[in-house]
């Protein structure tokens, strides 16, 4: 065989069991978990089925009563696959159907023990293998409802099976029957309690886990005062700018930005104040920038801004708006005089080839031209 068509060969051969199976069971991921829990119950069932056969051609059960009971199984298990599969049972609350289906192996299972004769101890341990699907799937509200359903359906069974003359077997044994499925009952419904009870501590857990995550998250990357970026972060991110500003040429502005006498504050009014006037200038600034610009807190009194694609006179009007909106500011204190606050501002235009570093050394010169001249003033760096 040539090997082209030896390869298309074993490609085919491999892709064939993968074709079947999503016909199968689907291809969405979600759909396929689905179908193929509904499978695995029919195929148990079917189990059942045959153990249900069996004990007819031993002569323990009647065969047109096994015959008809089959029936009814498996019509019921080929409608519930075929509403998962063909995707209209997402309509539903429960689009695995998990309370319909064990309802429905319930009352199959009550009608086998009914019918099965002496055989039909082999039904205790079907009915423990149903319960446990509803361990997983179902509330304790649920699983109650269940109980309260097996036992009715089971003392309904039970009934029938004692006035059927040939299969009667005395009352000890109905009496053992009765006892045993209680016990299986009672004992699904107390695991699924404890396995509910579980679950909501992990779920309670993963929540704490992850919200303390995120407080840590937070606390890497975010100033605690003033809920802006720190400075490792800010770094990060302008150099990330950085490389993408070398591809596209969009222009880029890093701004340095001073509280002019903060020190004076700090002395006057004390470090509460100086804290609750950081706040306020913090937000006064970020009411004045866009959403696509980044501001943080440098350290002390320093701010950086970083204005991306943004042209010097567009990045001049919002400084300059910037710097009116601080000088306008008061912060008020309990029993004191509202104080007043104003910033010195010095920006560079990003030049190719430079470093962020370099960029924000040069604004930061500007920053102190502003200081010389006067402060209270927005300063240019000379280009790089």
């Amino acid at each position: 065989m040539p090997p082209r068509l030896a390869r298309w060969r074993d490609r085919a051969l491999f892709r064939t069991p993968s074709r079947v199976i999503d016909r199968l069971l689907g291809d969405d991921r979600h759909l396929r978990v689905r179908t193929a829990m509904a499978g695995l119950a029919g195929l148990l069932m079917l189990c059942c089925v045959a153990a249900m056969h069996i004990v007819a051609r031993a002569g323990m059960a009647d065969q047109g009563w096994v015959n008809l009971w089959t029936l009814f199984c498996v019509s019921g298990l080929v409608g519930v696959f075929a509403l998962i599969r063909s995707g209209r049972s997402r309509r539903f609350r429960d689009p695995s159907l998990t309370l319909f289906q064990m309802l429905y192996a319930v009352a199959c299972n009550a009608a086998a023990f009914a019918i099965a004769g002496p055989a039909r101890g082999i039904t205790l341990p079907i009915l423990a293998v149903i319960l446990m699907f509803g361990i997983f799937g179902l509330s304790t509200r649920q699983m109650v409802g269940v109980l309260f359903y097996s036992l009715a359906a089971f003392g309904a069974g039970g009934v029938l099976a004692e006035l059927h003359e040939d299969l009667h077997q005395g009352r000890a044994m109905a009496t053992a029957y009765a006892i045993m499925i209680l016990v299986v009952l009672l004992g699904s419904t107390f695991l699924t309690t404890r396995v509910q009870a579980t679950r909501q501590v992990l779920r309670r857990q993963k929540h704490d886990l992850a919200a303390a995550l995120e407080h840590i998250r937070e606390l890497a990357t975010h100033d605690e005062l003033t809920g802006l970026l720190n400075r490792r972060h800010m770094l990060e991110l302008m150099r990330l700018e950085q490389r993408r500003v070398a591809r596209s040429g969009h222009p880029l502005v890093l701004v340095q930005l001073d509280l002019d006498h903060f020190k004076a504050v700090n002395d006057t009014h004390g470090h509460a104040a100086g804290d609750r006037a950081l706040q306020a200038f913090a937000h006064a600034v970020k009411a004045c920038v866009r959403d696509s610009d980044v501001l943080s807190r440098w350290g002390g009194e320093e701010f950086v801004l970083m204005l991306c694609n943004t042209r010097p006179d567009d990045a001049s009007a919002l400084l300059e708006r910037v710097r009116r909106a601080v000088s306008a500011l008061r912060v008020e204190l309990p029993g004191l005089q509202p104080i007043h606050l104003t910033v010195s501002i010095g920006l560079a235009l990003y030049g190719a080839g430079e470093s962020v570093e370099q960029t924000l050394e040069r604004a930061d010169r500007a920053l102190y031209t502003a200081k010389a001249q006067g402060r209270d003033r927005v300063v240019w760096a000379p280009p790089a």
